[in-house]
């Protein structure tokens, strides 16, 4: 017998059993052959990959069904990532950073602008990436970092300057404030040759990622526990309905921004723009950052969202 021939009689007796679901009797008594060799030839179709085996845990079938109902529900692509049991905040965190950042590596391709807004999340994502050149990729900072004790930036130059050394990338830094005391200032600025030359590279970036921010995360969002804010701000910002923030820019619940009084003075890109990048990954885990991922998700920010299947399922309860 040929090797070509011994290969359709072992893939045969496979469809047999796996797709038609018969028995190893019943296969044995149509070709005449003994229940063992029926074995053996299963056996012998899986060492030469004519079968592959797959499993599925238990939990994989609620997991795609979070999925499924998110991306219908907010039209983006959902990726949930299930949370182990006894896993805390911080290693639910991790897991989901881990996902993102093989995500946001497939994004990549040379000659990309890749759109980083800093914060708690993003840089777990960044400390996970796998190290590889991506020829011509740029990075711009979306937002400022700079608070009022004049820290930040070095918080912020650690985070892109690591995702630049593991994809030889190029870093456009955003030296200016988080929030302006003034709206005037801002627009002073904003005038400015060094600023607009950023403000123009943000404009070209092909891909974003970025997370959202919430006033009571399990795992503090950056911008409200680093001196960025003060009591004023914050009862401002809950005086305006504000939920949280995407890029230190603040959304309400239904995902609008614009006459909230703190966005007059903050620094980051605002939906408008960000709606602009074709593609656009945002990041999520803990169940207190469901409110503002709603916000962010009814403003239509993201084309592809991950996050863990407790954060998803508190994104789908809220009513």
């Amino acid at each position: 017998m040929s090797h070509d021939s011994r290969l359709q009689d072992l893939y045969s007796v496979a469809r047999m059993y796996y797709e038609e679901g018969q028995t190893m009797e019943a296969i044995a008594g149509k070709l005449a052959v003994s229940r063992s060799t029926v074995s053996r030839m299963l056996r012998d179709a899986r060492d030469a990959e004519l079968v592959r085996i797959s499993l599925r845990p238990p939990e994989a079938q609620r997991i795609e069904e979070l999925g499924r109902r998110i991306a219908r529900q907010y039209g983006v692509q959902a990726h949930v990532v299930p949370a182990s049991p006894g896993d805390d905040q911080r290693a639910r965190l991790r897991t989901v950073a881990e996902t993102s950042g093989e995500l946001l590596d497939e994004m990549l391709e040379p000659g990309s602008t890749l759109g980083i807004a800093w914060g708690t999340t993003i840089a777990e994502l960044l400390s996970t990436i796998r190290s590889r050149p991506v020829p011509g990729l740029r990075i711009v900072q979306l937002n400022g970092a700079i608070n009022v004790e004049g820290s930040g930036l070095a918080y912020i130059s650690a985070v892109l300057a690591r995702a630049a050394t593991r994809w030889d990338a190029t870093v456009h830094q955003f030296p200016v404030p988080a929030f302006f005391d003034f709206p005037g200032t801002r627009e002073a600025m904003w005038r400015e040759r060094s600023v607009q030359r950023v403000l123009a590279v943000q404009r070209e970036a092909t891909v974003a990622v970025f997370s959202v921010g919430a006033f009571d995360a399990e795992v503090p969002s950056h911008v409200y526990t680093h001196n960025y804010l003060t009591g004023a701000d914050l009862r401002s910002l809950r005086a305006d309905g504000a939920v949280g923030d995407v890029c230190t820019v603040f959304l309400r619940a239904d995902g609008t921004y614009r006459d909230i009084a703190m966005n007059q003075r903050g620094s980051g890109t605002p939906p408008d723009r960000l709606l602009r990048i074709p593609r656009r990954l945002l990041v999520a885990s803990g169940s207190r950052k469901a409110l503002p991922l709603r916000a962010a998700l009814r403003a239509g920010l993201a084309t592809d969202l991950v996050l863990d299947e407790i954060t998803a399922s508190s994104l789908l309860a809220l009513r």
